[in-house]
């Protein structure tokens, strides 16, 4: 749920200062992981040898790369609008109608795991994988991105463009803030197709912005965003998530994923 603050204390707005957040933690995290301390992760890949500069990598990452949109949002709930961690965690954990909520986000589950059956690849892992993936995403990608991006972005876009135009601009920036995902070559993302890691991102814009938009919930947008990316423990994520230009039966199937996610978003807008 939005945070709400009921005094203005800047003259910068709630979206300019989480843009601004979200710009500098990009910034900072590009520069020590992908500049700096990139060498020690390239090593510790092909020795598996921890060292000082591998652990530095691995915790400025764990901090402050993934959860990027969550920390700005905590920086701008404790020292701009005053609101506190307390009700920070509310807004994230609201859900006003929890069936409601948990039906529409298990349909998107579902769409997500019918897909992976499909056209997926198995990459040898063992399913249980699956539910412990999805277990430790929940929090560490799940809560970690969306309480920026759905949380607090994509309604703030909202309130100054029409729908359509929010959503792709909030996928757009989503895409860019993966950018050095693509150049880091101890990354998942090393090598795959950019056109298609972009359209996949905007498909799931449109998802999670129709389910934000039905239930209001963080949470849900937190859960479905761990639920896909947990299919990556188990699946060949490149193949079946970031392949370009894919074969015709996935992408007649991802076009379903699409409309589903427009004729929830207009089902919600009537009630609202």
């Amino acid at each position: 749920m939005e945070i709400n603050s009921n005094k203005n204390r800047t003259h910068l707005s709630r979206l300019g200062w989480y843009l601004i957040l979200v710009a500098a933690l990009s910034a900072f995290c590009y520069v020590t992981l992908h500049v700096w301390l990139l060498p020690y992760s390239i090593a510790y890949q092909e020795t598996g040898k921890m060292t000082a500069g591998y652990f530095m990598y691995a915790a400025i990452g764990l901090l402050f790369s993934t959860p990027g949109p969550f920390v700005a949002v905590l920086i701008l709930s404790l020292f701009i609008e005053k609101i506190g961690v307390r009700q920070m965690f509310r807004n994230i954990f609201h859900t006003e109608n929890k069936l409601m909520t948990a039906l529409i986000t298990g349909a998107f589950c579902l769409l997500a795991l019918v897909y992976a059956l499909l056209f997926g690849k198995p990459n040898g892992s063992p399913w249980y994988m699956f539910p412990l993936g999805f277990l430790i995403m929940i929090p560490f990608v799940g809560i970690a991105e969306e309480t920026g991006w759905r949380g607090l972005l994509q309604p703030e876009l909202e309130k100054r463009m029409p729908w359509p135009f929010s959503v792709l601009l909030t996928g757009a920036i989503w895409c860019v803030w993966h950018y050095s995902a693509f150049i880091d070559p101890t990354s998942r993302h090393y090598g795959d197709s950019v056109i298609g890691f972009a359209i996949t991102i905007f498909i799931w814009a449109f998802a999670l912005a129709a389910i934000y938009k039905a239930t209001k919930s963080v949470i849900a947008c937190a859960v479905y965003h761990s639920f896909i990316d947990a299919i990556g423990a188990v699946y060949d994520w490149n193949l079946l998530f970031d392949s370009f230009p894919g074969n015709t039966p996935a992408n007649v199937y991802r076009l379903v994923w699409l409309l589903s996610a427009v004729v929830l978003w207009f089902i919600a807008d009537q009630k609202d």
